[in-house]
Order: C-alpha cells, then structure tokens, then sequence
C-alpha cells in the first residue's frame, strides 16, 4: 500500500521534437512515389487542414499530422527567404 501521507510526483516525458523539414522531405517522396503533385497536395493540406490531401503511403499522412501546420508554413517560408538571399531581422 503506497504511503499517503507523502506527496506524490507524476512525471511525464514530453515527446520528441519533430523535425518539420524531415517531415517535409518525406512526404515529398511518398507524394512523388504516388504519383501526385506534391506542392499542390502540401498547399491543400495547409489551406484546409485535411490530411486527405497526404496519401498514406510510407505513413506520410501520419507522419505529416505530428507537425503543426504553421510549423509547416514557417519552415517553407524560412527556406525561400534563405534561397532568396533576403535579409531577415
């Protein structure tokens, strides 16, 4: 019998960081293995929010909902102004 007298702790492990560009890459693959446009499917993705648009081929669909959406946006947006060579603040 545990000892009540005593307070408790409840340790919880939060889950790993997700790599978005990863995620990104992957998808990408599955997308073009399929067959499908990917930057047409990824852009219905984020518009909508219905992993419908991500096949579920090599688990991209399930992979691809680990990742916030404006994560996703960010990580897209961040990668054009780096190949743009724009300045950021």
């Amino acid at each position: 019998m545990q000892d009540l007298t005593q307070t408790q702790f409840f340790r919880v492990e939060s889950p790993p960081e997700v790599d978005v560009k990863a995620v990104l890459t992957e998808v990408y693959s599955a997308m073009m293995e399929k067959g499908y446009n990917p930057v047409n499917q990824i852009v219905g993705y984020i518009m909508s929010g219905d992993p419908t648009y991500i096949t579920s081929h090599n688990s991209a669909r399930s992979l691809i909902m680990k990742v916030e959406r404006d994560e996703i946006v960010e990580e897209l947006l961040e990668n054009y102004i780096e190949s743009n060579g724009w300045e950021t603040r």
